[in-house]
């Protein structure tokens, strides 16, 4: 089943998602909770300007929870073969999230330099 094709949630007529196999999710089948679907949405805002933290992703010590991936609020981090290999800076605030629910510790936020 893919994520397209799970009923959304919707308090009027009662509907959930159908996670049932959540275990078995990827970053392909997960439905982004940041991800606006109208015109005008967040994708077309660029939105880290304001951002005074950098997470910064160390991709030997991912060990491919996805955890990041799934709290972050802007839907910001990149996956490439299962692990966090990046981070959308036009539209990651730097709130720290990502790093904060990484248990193998390998995002770190650092103060970012702006030029």
């Amino acid at each position: 089943m893919t994520a397209g094709s799970r009923p959304q949630h919707h308090s009027e007529t009662g509907k959930r998602w159908d996670i049932t196999d959540v275990d078995e999710w990827g970053p392909d089948d997960h439905e982004l909770g940041a991800t606006i679907p109208d015109a005008g949405n967040s994708v077309l805002n660029i939105t880290g300007g304001w951002r005074s933290m950098l997470p910064v992703i160390d991709c030997d010590k991912c060990d491919g929870c996805l955890l990041c991936y799934f709290y972050c609020p802007d839907a910001s981090i990149f996956i490439e073969d299962g692990k966090a290999v990046g981070v959308d800076l036009d539209h990651c605030k730097g709130c720290g999230i990502c790093a904060k629910e990484c248990h193998a510790k390998a995002i770190a936020m650092v103060a970012e330099k702006k030029e």
